[in-house]
């Protein structure tokens, strides 16, 4: 019989079984579709060897005055920026002691354990304390080993002893441990000084915060549990107000990084600033209005009855603003264009986003305008779907021909309009969802390939483990397993950025760099097909032979793959492998020797194959031929 060309259908289809994708694709992972064909996804590389310490959740980008690109990574413990391949800690001090607050004593000797005793110290497990002005613990005999240069330094806390006392782990300057020995009697003098910087937040998100946050009748009724950056999870907003930076930990307040003062500086209480008026302080997320200059707060705290302060307690729906070119001023006044809005449905503002001449905003259940339109009222809020809510504050973006965004039932998209987004891939998302760490997930571009995508925690994972791809120009889905924690489309900078690790280290990566999997060849890398019938499926078939239409176009020429065929011969017969065979830029066809009624074709990377054959492996798939030879119908 003549050969059959098999052409499959580009896109990931899943919604249905693996037969009604006949023609198409069942499945894959590390691979995307381009101009119809699939091919594998460019690979990583660490952009940097420094590690980042804590989940890192946030990546912002800009470009401050005198061209200089910086970027912005906000984590469960720290807020850095990144200038060149060094990274800052600006992460802001919350509270500083005076001098002799702080008192040392070690727990025992051949001991790194310290004791730090400090009444009403507000820390928690994880955070980070500087000391300096402390004297060595020996009285200055120079026979102990808890040095001055031992003490003054960054320290991580160990445990919490009480309110008033907490342990550090004695360390060198290289991070090496330091046993105490019966020398270190002392306990560092009067003069010592401990900077706390703000606590580290949650790595987990907690459900019950908030009113109307949990479940439906879930805890206890009725009841209220205070949003504050200490008891939801750790997630960062930020944009820029000028070269200056806005931060806020979600549920905590608002900062400020003054480029002026360098990156040796820290963050600062944006409410501590010098001339700072009713400014919020507490909010559930920041962003700049960029034509009309306001900063925008939402599920900001409110005022209380007199209006004269604030409460510190955050109303969820309510949108906080500041005057015009003064992100200082948030007193309304007739002199001033500073005010606030409240949201009408929903319990609390989930995340917004910035589009084309409007903020769009998000609660549980509905979406929202908001619009600059001068005084006396300055902004206006119009609702523009009462059905549809966004399922994580980060789970929004802004791709080349509008917003796309994750709902709790599907993807949407809002080019001025809402619409959802036929996804033929949602039911092997949304059924693997784990519903305790939506907030978790997030949406990110890849505007060199036309994609939009959501990194999310599957149903047996804490972290986002998984993706989803959408090309809006091709219009199809792939969908794959990748661990990532945040990511920002190259512009700025020459690759996309995303957040990853190593081992138990977070690193930043350049991604779509290269062909593998920073250094190493880049494993499980497949795409396989639907069943597709041999014939109309009446009659069993031999398949004889496979010529394989694989362009590889990396840098090995020596790479190799793997061409599987599986068979059964009814829909509900689990699978079985008749083919496995290695093959590389040389290979010419495939001999086989299966009979069936149905077939699927998979390639996938040869993570058998040594290292040779594996590094730089790039390809792009073509139609398929295959030799059927009819072998009877029983």
């Amino acid at each position: 019989m003549p050969y059959t060309k098999i052409l499959f259908k580009p896109g990931i289809d899943k919604e249905g079984t693996s037969l009604t994708a006949e023609n198409g694709w069942f499945d894959g992972n590390l691979v995307r579709f381009r101009r119809g064909l699939p091919e594998k996804v460019g690979g990583w590389a660490k952009n940097s060897t420094s590690i980042l310490e804590g989940t890192p959740r946030a990546l912002h980008d800009w470009v401050n005055l005198d061209g200089t690109d910086l970027l912005g990574v906000g984590t469960t413990y720290k807020y850095y920026i990144q200038q060149g391949s060094d990274f800052s800690d600006v992460t802001p001090i919350r509270e500083t002691t005076s001098a002799g607050d702080a008192t040392f004593a070690k727990v025992g000797n051949s001991d790194a354990t310290i004791t730090v005793t400090e009444n009403g110290h507000g820390a928690s497990i994880n955070d980070y304390v500087t000391f300096s002005g402390a004297a060595a613990l020996d009285g200055g005999s120079g026979s102990g080993n808890i040095t001055a240069a031992v003490l003054n330094q960054e320290y991580q806390i160990a445990s919490i002893v009480d309110a008033n006392s907490y342990t550090i782990e004695a360390k060198d300057t290289s991070g090496n441990t330091v046993l105490a020995n019966s020398s270190d009697s002392g306990n560092g003098g009067g003069s010592t000084v401990a900077a706390y910087q703000l606590n580290v937040g949650l790595d987990t998100y907690v459900s019950s915060t908030g009113w109307g946050a949990g479940g439906w009748s879930s805890g206890s009724f009725g009841s209220v549990t205070p949003l504050s950056a200490n008891n939801t999870l750790r997630l960062w907003s930020h944009d820029n107000f000028g070269e200056d930076l806005i931060i806020n930990p979600r549920g905590g307040s608002i900062f400020r990084w003054d480029n002026s003062n360098g990156l040796t500086t820290r963050a600062v209480e944006l409410q501590t600033i010098a001339g700072a008026n009713l400014v919020p302080t507490r909010c559930l997320q920041v962003l700049t209005s960029d034509v009309d200059r306001h900063l925008i707060v939402l599920g900001s705290d409110s005022l209380n009855a007199n209006g004269t302060a604030r409460t510190g307690t955050i109303d969820p729906l309510l949108i906080s603003f500041s005057d015009q070119e003064n992100l200082l001023e948030f007193e309304s006044k007739a002199t001033n264009t500073a005010g606030s809005l409240r949201i009408s449905s929903g319990s609390l503002i989930v995340g917004g986003l910035k589009a084309r001449q409007e903020i769009l905003i998000w609660t549980d259940v509905s979406m929202h305008s908001m619009q600059f339109i001068g005084a006396p009222f300055t902004f206006g809020l119009n609702l523009i779907n009462d059905n549809v809510g966004l399922i994580g504050p980060k789970a929004v973006v802004n791709g080349d021909n509008g917003i796309y965004w994750m709902s709790s039932d599907g993807f949407y998209f809002y080019n001025g309009s809402v619409s959802k987004l036929p996804c033929s891939v949602l039911s092997h998302v949304f059924d693997d969802l784990n519903l305790s760490e939506v907030y978790k997930n997030f949406a990110f571009t890849n505007r060199e390939f036309n994609e939009v995508g959501w990194f999310y925690c599957s149903a047996s994972s804490t972290e986002p483990d998984k993706y989803v791809v959408y090309n809006y120009i091709e219009q199809v889905w792939s969908i794959g397993e990748l661990e990532r924690y945040s990511w920002i489309d190259k512009g700025i900078f020459s690759f996309p950025l995303a957040t990853g690790k190593s081992g138990n280290s977070y690193y930043l990566y350049n991604h779509e760099s290269g062909n593998d999997n920073d250094g190493s060849p880049m494993d499980n890398v497949f795409i396989e097909s639907g069943d597709f019938d041999i014939e109309d499926g009446d009659k069993f078939y031999s398949v004889r032979e496979i010529i394989p239409d694989i362009k590889f176009t990396g840098s090995n020429g020596n790479a190799a793959l793997n061409v599987v065929l599986k068979t059964r011969d009814f829909p509900n017969d689990s699978p079985t492998e008749k083919v496995s065979s290695s093959i590389t830029n040389t290979t010419k066809k495939i001999d086989t020797r299966a009979r069936a009624r149905q077939a699927i074709y998979r390639v996938e990377s040869d993570d058998d194959n040594d290292v040779s054959a594996r590094n730089g492996l790039e390809f792009r798939l073509g139609a398929t031929r295959f030799n059927f030879r009819e072998d009877g119908k029983r």
